[in-house]
């Protein structure tokens, strides 16, 4: 591919980022904050950055998308950065690894495929991605196979909600919604004994066992668990913000019946506002 004068200025922007990174981690004159980081206590930082460039999309907000792609590219360079001081790999192994991954899964982009939609292209990707994971053996085809990747590389709700449609999808399913009501109300009952009686390991246990029962309902109900769950937390945050545009000192300071009155207030006005 030929280098045009914006690739060049692309290309020098992320050096300088390399640079910064590697000063930031040299132990002459480095940051101790970032000597001290490991790719294990920088996971939280790569899902929160994450989070953050999504929020920023369906926010719309041009300015804070660059802001957040950035963060979330250091959390990258960062990684391989420590990776390459234990000799492990590089940014440019890391670069050119996706590189060639995009060329294998686009046959009708890179090779002679044809391809006459959308579903095509996706089943031809996931068909390429299995027998590169060595995903095509009888033994990773089975349905448990499946769902324990699900389990392990999805956050939890969409983890959940993900397990369970494709244990549907093979006859793992209720027959009419009323057994899945049946369910919920069985775990929600369990949940209560393992409060009263169990160990925090039962009670954490049955938590979650409730929890994936209100995934199946909304399952059956086409909602989506993790915008419901998203959605209040914002309303949550929203009626704090009210409540504290009224007051006269800090919320810590009222009665909890004040408090409560407060809160009454503030979701009466933002219900008249939707």
């Amino acid at each position: 591919m030929e280098l045009n004068q914006n690739n060049g200025d692309t290309l020098a922007a992320l050096q300088e980022l390399i640079e910064v990174v590697a000063k930031l981690r040299s132990p002459d004159g480095g940051c101790p904050w970032d000597l001290a980081q490991t790719p294990e206590t920088l996971t939280p930082y790569v899902i929160e950055e994450a989070y953050e460039v999504v929020d920023a999309i369906k926010n719309g907000d041009k300015e804070a998308i660059k802001e957040e792609l950035g963060d979330l590219l250091l959390q990258v360079v960062l990684q391989a950065q420590i990776a390459s001081e234990y000799g492990q790999f590089s940014l440019q192994e890391v670069a050119r690894g996706i590189s060639q991954k995009l060329i294998r899964r686009h046959p009708h982009v890179f090779g002679d495929v044809s391809v006459q939609s959308v579903d095509e292209v996706r089943q031809n990707w996931e068909q390429i991605k299995a027998t590169e994971k060595g995903e095509a053996s009888p033994e990773n085809q089975k349905l448990s196979a499946k769902l324990s990747r699900y389990g392990r590389t999805l956050p939890p709700l969409t983890a959940a909600m993900k397990i369970s449609q494709k244990a549907a999808a093979v006859g793992f399913e209720w027959e009419n919604i009323d057994g899945v009501w049946e369910k919920f109300h069985e775990e929600l009952a369990e949940f209560q004994q393992a409060l009263a009686q169990e160990t925090p390991q039962r009670q954490q246990a049955e938590l979650g066992d409730l929890l994936f029962a209100v995934i199946q309902l909304a399952r059956w109900y086409n909602l989506d668990p993790s915008a419901g769950l998203q959605g209040t937390n914002q309303r949550f945050v929203q009626r704090l913000e009210r409540m504290e545009a009224v007051v006269d000192r800090p919320l810590a300071d009222y009665s909890l019946d004040e408090l409560e009155s407060l809160w009454q207030q503030a979701k009466a006005q933002l219900a008249k506002e939707q």
